[in-house]
């Protein structure tokens, strides 16, 4: 859980130094802007808070790994809530707006986090967890999307060095391989979740199997 808060004060702590004209330039998430991706965490922080007050009777039925699932195949960017995302985040129309609204809410999902009992058993998407799980998975939501707004983005800072390590042993254990020694943690996770092709120096210390086998597309 503190590693949760940590991820995640970064995140927010990075989107707060933006400057206004970053929010028009491209992010790591294919074919959205900084601004749509910033619309995303709002959402997410509003998840958070929804989770958590969402209690559950039932037996665990994930963990912090297998919350996640691996898709087929990368997001095409026509799912209705990607592209109501878009929309939304156009509708902001100026950066301090949406800023804001991260803030805010997203400040009082940290809060929400902080005073949760991790043992506590949750449900979403008809799942259940318990808090500890839910937002331990929610450490590899915000490595991931922290990579993305810093994307191009050379200037901002980016995740928490422990973020990213946990987040790498998270994906490790969904691919059920580890990455070679040579991947830093960064670029464990750029290539493992297709966020960037691997260099022909990375496919040949992967080797050809593992490499057919990328990228993990999470959801």
């Amino acid at each position: 859980m503190d590693l949760f808060s940590r991820s995640w004060t970064a995140l927010r702590t990075a989107v707060a130094g933006l400057p206004d004209e970053d929010f028009g330039r491209p992010s790591g998430c294919a074919g959205w802007l900084v601004r749509d991706l910033v619309c995303h965490l709002v959402v997410d922080a509003q998840d958070v808070l929804i989770t958590l007050v969402t209690p559950a009777e039932a037996e665990p039925t994930r963990d912090a790994v297998t919350y996640w699932e691996v898709a087929p195949a990368p997001p095409a960017g026509d799912d209705p809530l990607d592209v109501l995302t878009v929309r939304l985040a156009a509708a902001y129309e100026e950066p301090r707006l949406l800023r804001f609204h991260l803030d805010d809410v997203g400040s009082a999902a940290g809060r929400a986090a902080a005073l949760a009992d991790p043992g506590l058993r949750v449900a979403t998407r008809d799942q259940v967890l318990t808090v500890g799980d839910y937002l331990g998975a929610y450490v590899l939501e915000w490595t991931l999307h922290h990579l993305d707004l810093v994307a191009h983005l050379p200037h901002a800072a980016g995740p928490p060095a422990e973020g990213l390590a946990r987040s790498r042993e998270m994906l490790e254990e969904i691919a059920g391989a580890a990455f070679p020694a040579s991947f830093s943690d960064a670029d464990a996770l750029l290539v493992g979740t297709g966020r960037r092709a691997p260099t022909d120096a990375e496919r040949a210390a992967l080797g050809e199997p593992a490499a057919r086998r990328l990228p993990f597309v999470l959801g």
